[in-house]
């Protein structure tokens, strides 16, 4: 049974770490959320580890310029896990060969620099045209403002003629951009594969990304699962991969499933958010509306 709590500080203490989801849990794109701020502050000044886990399609390096752009502060985290870390590594181990068609903006090139060389080897990777790629690398749509999957379907099908694989570098299907809902490479990704091609993910909820996360977190300190617990609003993503880990969450529901749990006042109805979680068949250990 999931437990509605209003503040995260009581739970606190019952973990060592915390894996924290970025968009609609920390931030909402443009600026940091200050209650979810001060919640990681006082869990980090009790000792609390906190590493963000993220299906962002950049790599750490990326992601840590983006946050320090919207003010989230340095000393909040420890480190972070990045969906586009994770995939790096697939890239680099050759999961869609090393001449890639890359679909996605131009801000997402940086997916493409400092790959592991421990992994890479001698192979090069070339960013080429869709007719002359081995595979495809999706890092999201072009334009996320104005466009969605139906725009791609024509390449898609092309690609899937081709029996291209699809690396997708950000499972989310959507995300919460200010007030405005976009689409991520996620959508891309099911799209091909509703049409027969096969896509290959390595960001929440897949094992890759909490592999990684696991590993950064041994650099720190010799933590247990148990000791561990998982925030962030994607039900499908941070709550299914938090308990496929065997590890506890916390779901935030005023996030993308706001609508869905009647979150009002930074409080799900409960009603709501059973049915939710019941329809999901996922049950959290907690819930709240916002991480704060």
């Amino acid at each position: 049974m999931t437990q509605i709590i209003d503040r995260f500080a009581p739970i606190a203490g019952r973990y060592r770490a915390a894996f924290v989801d970025l968009w609609g849990c920390l931030h909402n794109g443009y600026k940091p959320f200050p209650g979810a701020v001060a919640a990681l502050e006082s869990f980090r000044a009790r000792g609390g580890i906190v590493i963000l886990l993220t299906n962002s399609p950049r790599p750490r390096p990326s992601v840590i310029r983006q946050l320090d752009k919207i003010g989230v502060p340095r000393d909040l985290y420890h480190d972070i896990a990045a969906s586009g870390d994770a995939s790096q590594f697939a890239l680099a181990s050759g999961a869609v060969g090393n001449r890639v068609y890359h679909l996605g903006p131009e801000r997402d090139l940086g997916f493409f620099a400092d790959l592991p060389t421990d992994v890479l080897g001698d192979q090069v990777i070339e960013r080429v045209a869709l007719e002359d790629a081995t595979g495809i690398v999706c890092t999201g749509l072009f334009d996320d403002d104005t466009e969605t999957p139906e725009d791609y379907r024509a390449t898609l099908l092309y690609a899937k003629t081709k029996g291209l694989k699809l690396l997708c570098t950000n499972p989310d299907l959507i995300v919460d951009k200010g007030d405005k809902r976009i689409y991520c490479a996620g959508a891309l990704a099911r799209a091909y594969e509703d049409m027969g091609g096969t896509s290959l993910y390595y960001g929440k909820p897949h094992p890759a990304i909490y592999d990684l996360a696991r590993d950064r977190l041994a650099a720190i300190g010799d933590i247990a699962n148990s000791e561990i617990i998982c925030i962030g609003d994607g039900i499908a993503t941070d709550i299914a991969g938090a308990m496929a880990e065997d590890m506890d969450s916390l779901f935030i529901t005023g996030g993308l499933a706001a609508a869905e749990t009647g979150t009002v006042d930074g409080r799900p109805d409960a009603g709501k958010l059973t049915a939710f979680l019941d329809r999901h068949m996922l049950s959290p250990q907690y819930a709240m509306g916002a991480l704060r």
